[in-house]
């Protein structure tokens, strides 16, 4: 099942200045949206959605994309919407909007884990999968015959 869950702002939202979209910094009731294809069940109140974070001197983007860090948000799911499409054409089969009210807790910063590429990856493409599992080998054999450069 294909669903798109948003995490949304409900009522008085006291640091409104703060939230933006990122790739264009203007100002959403949007906390963050995933989208899920798993099996699990839908976010119920109480849940917080994850916050991803950023530690700048801990950043190494062979290791990481953005986030070096995940933690529990500040947000807590206070009621939950859901949709379905009248025809079920399109991308999702559930449209989940998870009301959030502002709660905040002293959660600890956990690393990211490591990146998990599976045949999952490649929206179950095989062939892609086996492509890019060669295309790292042939890397690695090249960064384990090159000598390495220093510079003064």
């Amino acid at each position: 099942m294909h669903k798109y869950i948003i995490f949304q702002v409900e009522g008085e939202d006291p640091h409104w200045q703060d939230r933006k979209l990122h790739h264009s910094q203007a100002l959403t009731w949007i906390i963050s949206e995933h989208w899920d294809s798993s099996d699990k069940p839908i976010p119920q109140p109480g849940y917080r959605p994850k916050e991803f974070v950023r530690v700048d001197p801990l950043h190494d983007p062979k290791q990481h994309a953005h986030s070096t860090h995940y933690r529990q948000s500040d947000w807590e799911v206070s009621r939950v919407e859901t949709y379905t499409p009248d025809l079920p054409m399109g991308k999702y089969d559930l449209i989940v909007i998870c009301y959030c009210q502002y709660n905040p807790i002293n959660a600890p910063l956990q690393p990211m884990p490591k990146r998990q590429v599976s045949v999952n990856s490649f929206a179950g493409d095989e062939e892609a999968y086996q492509q890019w599992l060669e295309s790292q080998k042939e890397l690695a054999e090249v960064s384990s015959t090159s000598p390495s450069l220093s510079y003064p």
